[in-house]
C-alpha cells in the first residue's frame, strides 16, 4: 500500500507528467521498446530519485517493461506530492512526501525495500546504505543497481574498497551522456532557476563562490558568468585549480573568498565546506546555498549554534543573525537549492540521463547470473545508443568513418 500525502492532488500531477512526456522523445522511444519486449517481467524495482515529473516518467517507463515499481525521494524537500499522487492513480507503488522528517524519510525508504526488490535504482544511496545495515536479510533478493550521482558513487566506492558492496552497482552518473551533460549543463542551469526564483535578485554585477569545479561546479559557474557575475572558484584539486583559471575565473581559498563573495554555492560532495570561520567574516547580506547531494557542505549546525536569531524572510529563505550583528541568508536550509527551490534539471537533460538509467537497469536483468564485478562502468554500447538516439531527436547527422579511415586507425603503420 502506497504512503502519500493526498491522492486527490493527481490531476496537477498528470499535467506536470504529460509535459515531460512531450519533451523526453528518449524515455518515449524507450517505453516503445520496452512495452514490446518486456524485459522487467515478474522484477521489482525499488527507486529513490528526486520525486517529480521528469522521475515519474523514467518510473512509467520502466513499468511499461514490465516492472513492478516501488518509489521515494531521495530528499524531503524535492518530493512533490502532486507527482506521488499522479503515479499512485497510475496503479504504481509510492511511499514520500514532501517535507518529511528524517524519521519519515528512513521509513519510506525501510517501505520500499520490505518488497524484496530485485533491482536498485539510487540516487545518493540511501536504499544501498539501509539494504547494507538495517535491512541486510533483504540483499538475498538483489540482482544489482544504478547510482544516479556522483555522491552516491562515492559511497559505493568506499563501500566496494571495505569489502562491504554485496551486489554489482552500475556507475550511471560516470557515463559521458551522464555526467557531461546532466552535471554541468543541467546542473547549471537548474541551479541559478532555483537561487534567482527564490530570491528574485540580480546576479549581474555580483562576486559568485563556486566551492568545486568538477562537472556540476563547471556548470554553475559558466551560467553564473552568463549572468554577469565575478565568479570565484574554490578547490582542493590543483589540476581542477588550473582548469578553473585557465577557463578565466578567480581561484583562492575560502578564507580569502569568504571575504569577498556574494553569492556561495557549494558543489562538492563533501562536507564542512564553508564552516563558522567563514560565516563570521562574510559580508552583510551574503547568499549561500548547496547544490551538492547532502545538505552537510554548509555547516547548518554550527550555524544555527553561532546565530542570536533566525528568520524566514521568504518562502526558502532564511536569515540568520550572527554575534557580530551581520546577516546571512540561507536557501532552501542548505538542501539542494534546484530541487528543493525549484524544479530540478530541464526535461531534455533528464532525458538523457534517465535513458541511461533504463538501459543499464536492463543490462543488469539481461546478465542475471553472471560473474559481475561489485561495481559497473556504463557499457560503451549503452552510452553510444543514448548518444545516437539523441542525435536523430536533434535532427542532426555525423560523418561515418570510410573502410579505409579505419584501416588507417587501426594500422600500426604510417
Amino acid at each position: 500500500m502506497s504512503i502519500i500525502r493526498d491522492e486527490s492532488l493527481y490531476k496537477s500531477g498528470e499535467l506536470k507528467i504529460e509535459w515531460v512526456r512531450r519533451n523526453c522523445p528518449l524515455l518515449r522511444s524507450l517505453k516503445e521498446d520496452f512495452e514490446r519486449e518486456k524485459p522487467f517481467e515478474g522484477k521489482k524495482i525499488a527507486l529513490s530519485i528526486h520525486l517529480e515529473a521528469k522521475t515519474a516518467f523514467l518510473c512509467e517507463v520502466l513499468a511499461a517493461g514490465g516492472a513492478e515499481m516501488h518509489i521515494t525521494g531521495s530528499n524531503p524537500l524535492s518530493t512533490q506530492d502532486d507527482i506521488a499522487a499522479a503515479l499512485v492513480k497510475q496503479g504504481l507503488n509510492v511511499y514520500a512526501w514532501h517535507g518529511a522528517t528524517d524519521e519519515e524519510y528512513f521509513s519510506h525508504i525501510r517501505a520500499v525495500l520490505e518488497n524484496n526488490c530485485n533491482i536498485i535504482v539510487d540516487d545518493g544511496g540511501d536504499l544501498v546504505n539501509m539494504l547494507h545495515t538495517e535491512m541486510q536479510d533483504k540483499v538475498q533478493y538483489v540482482i544489482g543497481g544504478c547510482e544516479e550521482t556522483t555522491t552516491g558513487i562515492l559511497r559505493l566506492r568506499s563501500m566496494d574498497r571495505d569489502g562491504k558492496l554485496s551486489f554489482p552497482m552500475v556507475m550511471v552518473n560516470d557515463a559521458d551522456c551522464k555526467h557531461l551533460f546532466d552535471n554541468r549543463y543541467g546542473t547549471g542551469q537548474s541551479v541559478w532557476n532555483g537561487i534567482n526564483k527564490t530570491t528574485n535578485l540580480i546576479v549581474a554585477g555580483k562576486t559568485v563562490v563556486v566551492a568545486g569545479y568538477g562537472w556540476c561546479g563547471k556548470g554553475v559557474s559558466m551560467r553564473a558568468k552568463a549572468l554577469g557575475a565575478k565568479v570565484i572558484i574554490t578547490e582542493i584539486d590543483p589540476v581542477k585549480a588550473i582548469e578553473a583559471v585557465m577557463d578565466g575565473f578567480e581561484v583562492m581559498t575560502m578564507a580569502k573568498a569568504s571575504k569577498v563573495g556574494d553569492v556561495f554555492v557549494t558543489v562538492t560532495g563533501c562536507a564542512g565546506v564553508i564552516r563558522e570561520a567563514d560565516f563570521m567574516q562574510m559580508k552583510e547580506g551574503a547568499i549561500l546555498c548547496n547544490a551538492g547531494h547532502f545538505d552537510v557542505e554548509i555547516d547548518m549546525k554550527r550555524l544555527r549554534e553561532i546565530s542570536v536569531s533566525a528568520d524566514e524572510m521568504r518562502e526558502n529563505i532564511m536569515g540568520y543573525t550572527l554575534t557580530n550583528g551581520k546577516h546571512i541568508y540561507i536557501l532552501a536550509e542548505g538542501r539542494l537549492v534546484n530541487l528543493a527551490a525549484g524544479d530540478g534539471h530541464p526535461a531534455e537533460i533528464m532525458d538523457m540521463s534517465f535513458a541511461i538509467q533504463a538501459l543499464s537497469v536492463k543490462y543488469l536483468v539481461e546478465h542475471e547470473g553472471e560473474d559481475m564485478p561489485k561495481l559497473i562502468k556504463v557499457p560503451e554500447e549503452v552510452d553510444k545508443e543514448v548518444a545516437w538516439r539523441k542525435l536523430k531527436f536533434l535532427g542532426k547527422e555525423i560523418d561515418v568513418l570510410t573502410k579505409e579511415q579505419e584501416e588507417y586507425l587501426n594500422s600500426s603503420t604510417v
